[in-house]
């Protein structure tokens, strides 16, 4: 029910979801109303789908400490609910963020004891596709919480890109060891110092994300975001300026005519619809944030990435992991106490 746009816009997803070959069982939550008159026009959902009467929505300005107040009935609460209950193995909503990740972490709890949730995005690259996070929720971040971005952005890539390590970067002003804010030289530290699964590259730069450098790239919420933002709006003017370049006069509308199938694979990479969808990594469920705009077809691309996720033992390898890094902290804290103890006694 959330969104721009709501069932007008879910329906037809789960519809397209359905006829690329996604086997799976949809809990449409909201308006039984609205959501039954969608499901009707679209033959393909018979069987699929079964409908789960909400009474309210919650809206897309609300706090989210008060959506969490009165968010208990609400579709959002309850599709969440369907996933902690188990009847659902993810849930994928297009409606208030901050609302999403509070009821999501207040209802599925971390994991491991982490604090807050990331949101990661499937970035195109030169490469394929680059997770990069966190790109909003987090605006702040110390050193261990950059390590804690990078144990789940490489298990986030590798639950959709089986086989492999992912390489692992971390994003600051420039390659050289002494560059960067505390934080930063930081996490670089102990990304090489700790013994992680992890395939650390080092640092990398804002052109690394398009160029595919790495497969994941950590950063802080407000870097990530404006480095999304920057990318989405470089893709509308690039095919802004494409559009107005090949209708400027008659050779050049001949020219794309020529060029269509190219310019039509072109136009497809730019669209942001086909990397729609960021996962809450951290949380102990999967539930997957659609851009509130999106159309019938980004939505299906949130459908699809959850899907995905759901197959894949990517929680788990979270949990793994994050103890893996629980216990290198634990060796390095004792080797740091070892060492000042005997640095006492030679004093």
């Amino acid at each position: 029910m959330g969104g721009d746009h709501g069932p007008p816009v879910v329906a037809p997803a789960v519809a397209r979801a359905a006829r690329h070959g996604l086997d799976a069982r949809f809990l449409l939550h909201g308006d039984e109303a609205a959501l039954t008159a969608a499901v009707a026009r679209l033959p393909i959902l018979q069987g699929k789908v079964e409908i789960r009467h909400a009474d309210r929505v919650i809206a897309g300005d609300e706090k989210p400490a008060q959506a969490m107040r009165r968010g208990k009935g609400t579709s959002m609460w309850n599709a969440i609910e369907s996933v902690r209950s188990g009847e659902a193995q993810a849930c994928v909503s297009a409606g208030n963020t901050g609302a999403l990740m509070a009821i999501s972490k207040l209802m599925l709890r971390m994991i491991a004891g982490m604090e807050r949730p990331a949101i990661v995005a499937n970035w195109p690259t030169l490469r394929g596709r680059t997770a990069v996070l966190d790109v909003g929720a987090n605006i702040q971040c110390d050193a261990a919480r950059l390590v804690e971005f990078a144990i789940m952005g490489a298990a986030f890539h590798h639950a959709l890109n089986p086989g492999g390590r992912p390489t692992v970067g971390l994003l600051n002003v420039g390659s050289e060891e002494e560059k960067g804010h505390e934080e930063v030289r930081g996490a670089h530290r102990m990304l090489r110092e700790m013994s992680l699964n992890l395939d650390y590259h080092g640092f990398v730069e804002g052109d690394d994300i398009a160029k595919g450098t790495v497969d994941v790239i950590v950063t802080d919420g407000f870097t990530g975001n404006v480095a999304l933002k920057t990318g989405e709006g470089l893709a509308r003017f690039v095919r802004a300026e494409l559009r107005r370049t090949f209708s400027a006069g008659p050779l050049a509308r001949l020219g794309a005519l020529i060029a269509s199938a190219a310019l039509r694979r072109l136009g497809e990479r730019f669209d942001p619809s086909t990397i729609n969808g960021g996962p809450f990594l951290g949380v102990n469920g999967i539930v997957v944030k659609s851009h509130g705009a999106a159309d019938a077809r980004g939505f299906a691309t949130a459908i699809g990435l959850a899907a995905d996720l759901a197959r894949s033992d990517f929680v788990a390898q979270i949990e793994r992991n994050l103890m893996q890094l629980t216990a290198a902290t634990r060796d390095a804290t004792d080797e740091s106490g070892k060492e000042a103890r005997r640095e006492g006694q030679r004093s």
